[in-house]
């Protein structure tokens, strides 16, 4: 006897989560919701990694964080240690470097948490920086995401400022010296400075039993900031889902659509997995990479300076700006100005910063191009930007360099004098040399795509003509690569100086509109078209692609296909 098979039940959730699901629905339209964002697409490329990255080191960063707060005494009062490391024991300290040590010695996973937290950070940073940079080259602030580029701006420097404040919570010898420049450059502000000192500190530094400046600085450090920069965050996010994510030129890409894999579960699954990733790495690095010993530095003393020291690498363009700058100081109506202080505190970093916010509006009247952008530029096709980019980095990264003038003079035997020198010079002149051999470096790769698109790619198959000449074969090159190097945009013409009456454009006349008609030139004067020639990939010259096929021999040429 054969039994009649039975139609299969639909599938049906758990009636605990059913009724959950329908309660919530009920009330605020979630289903709605969830279904229509759930499919968002996302596209995919390695690069959009480094802002997840980011992401999952400031979750990291909160959680840990939150374990230290448990333990830590943001006071000041001094105390006699007498604790696991005996080697500090009877040492008159601050209870904040003394609950350090508890913390990194006594507490049960606590030098771990810290060491965690510390390489958190490190991570935080790099990311947004190497995200920024991402977004920089290849012109993903374009319209419309310019707010949403001047939001990862505003959380890169109050990341910094987090930093500053974090590392100078424990009090040791190390983060004291910090602080005790944080007070040079806070007083050296003309008129306010004495005053946002008085203000910050709480009187003069370090205050001794009674010091406020550890107390706020964890006030800012756990709460205010934080909450900033998770409110930036959410923002961030919420422009981001909103506008969609930029796209790399592919040839499924174009400014009106996108090509990717769904939010659930494609996008879900992989950004879940690189939050384990992000948590594993900051965990092993804090498991076996010491950082911030602080044990080693001892209690701050303002009579004693640790050899080698230095800051952590997001802050070490203000300490190399401080050590190259040479020593000025003007007097006038009976006040003091330290230049050797206030311009390293306040100009690299404004140069930096200023430049990096002001440039994607200062492109757009430049070229006039008001557009909405979703495909991503290669760097290569914006060379003026690539190369103002460029020089940017090397300006920031010989300053950060020079923040170990003592420790390069040291390890390479040279003059700590010759090594500031050196320094001072190429700090000003390389970034114009940088800028100048990038631009000649995109024009040539450029040059290497229209020829490319042109000619096709080299095969590797000789090829002889009937009157005997052999030159090589060229083959189209691949679709998607051919996507690619079309997604150049050509520079577009500068609009006519007057109309067909012969009226004056009103945005050329003054002085500003002939800075941005010379702008406009030197942004577009090099460019080189990538553009298709009709079936230009298929000829080549005056050699045919249909000639007979050679290999070429030390016996001469063979016919392989007659």
């Amino acid at each position: 006897m054969t039994q009649a098979p039975v139609a299969p039940r639909a599938a049906t959730a758990p009636k605990a989560v059913e009724g959950t699901a329908n309660y919530l629905d009920d009330r605020f339209g979630s289903t709605n919701f969830l279904q229509r964002n759930a499919k968002k697409v996302f596209p995919d490329h390695w690069s959009f990694m480094l802002g997840e990255i980011a992401l999952y080191s400031f979750v990291i960063l909160l959680l840990t964080g939150t374990f230290l707060t448990l333990w830590f005494k943001p006071s000041m009062i001094e105390v006699v240690y007498d604790g696991s490391y005996t080697k500090l024991n009877g040492v008159r300290m601050s209870e904040a470097y003394a609950s350090t040590l508890h913390i990194s010695f006594d507490v049960r996973g606590g030098l771990l948490m810290r060491q965690i937290h510390h390489w958190a950070a490190i991570l935080f940073m790099a990311s947004i920086m190497a995200h920024l940079l991402r977004v920089f080259f290849t012109g993903a602030y374009r319209k419309p995401r310019e707010l949403n580029y001047l939001i990862g701006i505003g959380m890169f420097t109050l990341g910094m400022v987090e930093g500053l404040f974090g590392y100078s919570l424990p009090d040791d010898l190390l983060s004291g010296t910090g602080l005790r420049i944080t007070q040079g450059v806070a007083e050296s502000i003309p008129v306010v400075g004495t005053y946002l000192y008085m203000f910050l500190f709480g009187g003069e530094f370090p205050e001794g039993n009674t010091g406020d400046i550890i107390p706020r600085l964890f006030t800012l450090h756990v709460l205010l900031i934080p909450g900033i920069i998770l409110a930036l965050v959410t923002a961030h996010m919420m422009i981001m889902w909103t506008q969609k994510h930029t796209a790399m030129p592919t040839k499924e890409q174009a400014e009106d659509k996108v090509h990717g894999y769904p939010f659930y579960p494609v996008f879900m699954a992989k950004t879940g997995a690189y939050f384990l990733f992000t948590f594993g790495v900051c965990a092993l690095l804090g498991a076996f990479a010491q950082i911030n010993p602080i044990w080693l530095f001892g209690p701050y003393d303002p009579g004693a300076i640790s050899s080698g020291s230095q800051p952590d690498f997001y802050m070490g363009v203000l300490e190399g700006s401080l050590r190259i700058m040479p020593n000025w100081e003007t007097t006038a109506l009976g006040h003091t100005i330290s230049w050797n202080v206030l311009i390293p505190a306040t100009v690299p970093l404004g140069i930096v910063f200023g430049g990096l916010a002001l440039f994607p509006f200062i492109e757009q009247w430049v070229t006039g191009d008001k557009r909405h952008h979703h495909v991503n530029q290669r760097p290569r096709n914006a060379p003026v930007r690539t190369g103002v980019g460029m020089a940017g980095v090397t300006f920031y990264g010989l300053l950060w360099l020079a923040g170990a003038n003592d420790v390069i003079a040291e390890r390479f035997h040279v003059s700590l004098f010759a090594t500031t020198w050196f320094f001072r010079v190429t700090v000003i002149v390389g970034p114009f040399v940088v800028y100048a051999i990038t631009k000649r470096i995109c024009l040539g790769l450029q040059r290497k795509d229209a020829a490319t698109v042109g000619h096709g790619v080299e095969s590797g198959i000789i090829v002889m003509s009937p009157d005997g000449k052999f030159s090589e074969r060229h083959e189209p090159s691949r679709p998607e690569e051919r996507a690619v190097l079309l997604s150049k945009e050509n520079a577009r013409p500068e609009p006519p100086a007057v109309d067909a009456n012969g009226v004056p454009s009103p945005a050329g006349k003054g002085p500003l509109g002939h800075l941005r008609s010379r702008l406009n030139r030197a942004w577009t004067f090099d460019d080189i078209p990538v553009e298709e020639h009709g079936d230009g990939e298929h000829s080549d010259g005056d050699h045919g692609h249909h000639a007979e096929e050679v290999e070429v021999g030390s016996g001469g040429p063979k016919q392989l296909n007659p």
